[in-house]
């Protein structure tokens, strides 16, 4: 039976709460909900930890939450409920939690919108050729015509491709709605009636790689998705087209695209690489046609806000005994990151 106001705990590494909760957020708990303690665990195992479970409904986690496992949920008897405010529940939600009962969500949607932001701004900006023209003018620092250097500048009719309709795939095509552009999907998973209400069309990787002006990855990392951009597909990029990676680095051959980028055929907007942060002797760091950002599309700043308000959201769905807007089944796990 659901208790008339639920217990709230939080469950986050060393100084996430601090980055992801300001004190409106923990104060917008109230009512219906009671905060155990502001200060979050960062382990389950003390004596502080062990009484917090002892009463504890609902677990609000965060990045670098211990793994919550059979020892946790036994010391926490009245646990229903783990909302986590981040992505990915894979790294401390353990399947026990499903077995048990325990009903999880999480606030992957609510990170999604940032990367989506940046990527449609980062497809606007190539497709306009601002990148490289801007690079020109600082180098030439002289006067410089942009259709000279490309005629084709500009986004009316281009073609974007989406590897991806996950939950950052969708956002895109949603904020790319407004915008006069041909829009694509590849994925496996995505039925010709979704492509139809989605607005966009679905064609295979090859096609897809072949006849896009961008190119956006949004794929999860998984064993099966590895080098999932490989060398054969790079060869098939269009010249003169722009591959954008805000996924992960593994999902693509970085070998091989940095040999087409040398030749000066592509150019690249890179958020995310493998490893996070490249040796010093990197081409990339060198080549002209790559932008290379440090894994700044996810939600940072005041962004991480964000992630709070749909965790506590969530928290006040469970406190009026309604379903979860966000729910993570285990059978999930297979296909999302």
């Amino acid at each position: 039976m659901r208790p008339e106001n639920p217990n709230v705990a939080l469950a986050m590494g060393a100084g996430v709460a601090a980055r992801i909760f300001p004190q409106r957020r923990l104060n917008s708990l109230k009512p219906g909900l009671r905060l155990l303690s502001p200060e979050p665990m960062e382990d389950f195992t003390s004596s502080r930890s062990l009484g917090l479970l002892a009463e504890t409904d609902i677990l609000i986690t965060g990045w670098g939450c211990p793994t919550v496992d059979i020892a946790v949920l036994d010391s926490a008897p009245r646990l229903r409920h783990i909302l986590h405010a981040g992505g990915s529940v894979k790294h401390h939600v353990g399947a026990e939690c499903w077995a048990r009962g325990i009903q999880v969500s999480t606030a992957a949607d609510a990170n999604a919108v940032p990367v989506a932001e940046y990527t449609v701004a980062m497809i606007l900006l190539a497709n306009k050729r601002v990148l490289q023209i801007a690079r020109t003018l600082h180098t030439e620092k002289s006067a410089v015509d942009p259709e000279q250097l490309f005629p084709d500048m500009g986004n009316y009719g281009k073609r974007v491709g989406i590897i991806g309709a996950s939950k950052i795939g969708r956002h895109v095509i949603r904020l790319l709605a407004p915008y006069e552009l041909d829009i694509m999907v590849a994925d496996p998973y995505l039925s010709p009636e979704d492509a139809v209400a989605l607005g966009v069309q679905l064609v295979s990787m090859e096609k897809l790689m072949e006849s896009s002006d961008v190119v956006s990855l949004h794929a999860p990392s998984l064993p099966s998705t590895r080098d999932l951009i490989n060398a054969g597909l790079i060869a098939r990029l269009r010249t003169g087209s722009t591959f954008i990676n805000t996924a992960r680095g593994e999902l693509v051959d970085q070998d091989a695209l940095l040999v087409r980028l040398e030749r000066h055929e592509l150019f690249a907007v890179l958020d995310v690489t493998t490893p996070w942060v490249l040796p010093a002797d990197s081409g990339f760091y060198s080549n002209p046609n790559v932008l290379l950002t440090p894994h700044l599309a996810g939600s940072l700043g005041n962004e991480l806000e964000r992630l709070a308000a749909t965790a506590v959201a969530e928290a006040h769905r469970v406190a009026r005994d309604e379903p979860l807007r966000f729910p993570v089944r285990i059978g999930d796990l297979a296909f999302t990151a």
